[in-house]
Parts: C-alpha cells; structure tokens; sequence
C-alpha cells in the first residue's frame, strides 16, 4: 500500500473551460499529468457556497453537480493542486489523507 491523498474536486456541470465541461476538464488534465487514474461522479443533488439546491432533473441539468476524485502521491498531488490553482478556476477541493494500491 502506498500513502497519498485522494482529492476530490467538485463543480457544476454547466461550468466550462476551453470549450469543455469544467469536470471532463480537470479529468483530462489530470491525465495530462500522468495520473494513473480518475473517476468523474454525477451527483443527483447537492448544494454549494450560493446555497442553492443543484439537481440532476431533467429541467436542470445543466446545473448538476459534478464531482472528479482521484487517489495520488504526495508528489502527484502537489503537481495537480498547483495546476488546477494556476488556472485559477474556484472549484471547492478537499484533500484526505490515505492508503492507496492494488490488492
């Protein structure tokens, strides 16, 4: 087992970034990296620093919440965090400490 983090990234489906749905965004990025892996989760409902209920409704789904968590080093970790920040995005991040591998 390896220690590292597993950072979650979470934003709103309707949110873009070159072109890109700002999720599909941070997962390409994240490979661009050469992270070895990351999963991109819809979420059926949720709500954010604006209070304001995101759902995954068929009349709202551009407002989904979106959610892309990776499990990486240290060093990866490092590396992603400070390319997300130079874009200078605002996506809410949580990083938890963890033991990683494949068993």
């Amino acid at each position: 087992m390896q220690k590292g983090y597993q950072i979650s990234f979470f934003t709103e489906q309707s949110r873009r970034k070159d072109g890109r749905p700002m999720g599909n965004w941070i997962l390409e990025t994240a490979k661009s990296l050469g992270i070895p892996g990351a999963t991109l989760f819809p979420a059926a409902e949720g709500y954010g620093r604006d209070g304001w209920l995101k759902s995954a409704s068929f009349f709202e789904s551009g407002e989904q919440s979106v959610e892309v968590r990776v499990a990486v080093t240290e060093a990866d970790a490092e590396r992603l965090i400070e390319r997300i920040r130079s874009e200078n995005l605002g996506v809410f991040c949580v990083k938890t400490p963890i033991e990683f591998g494949i068993l």
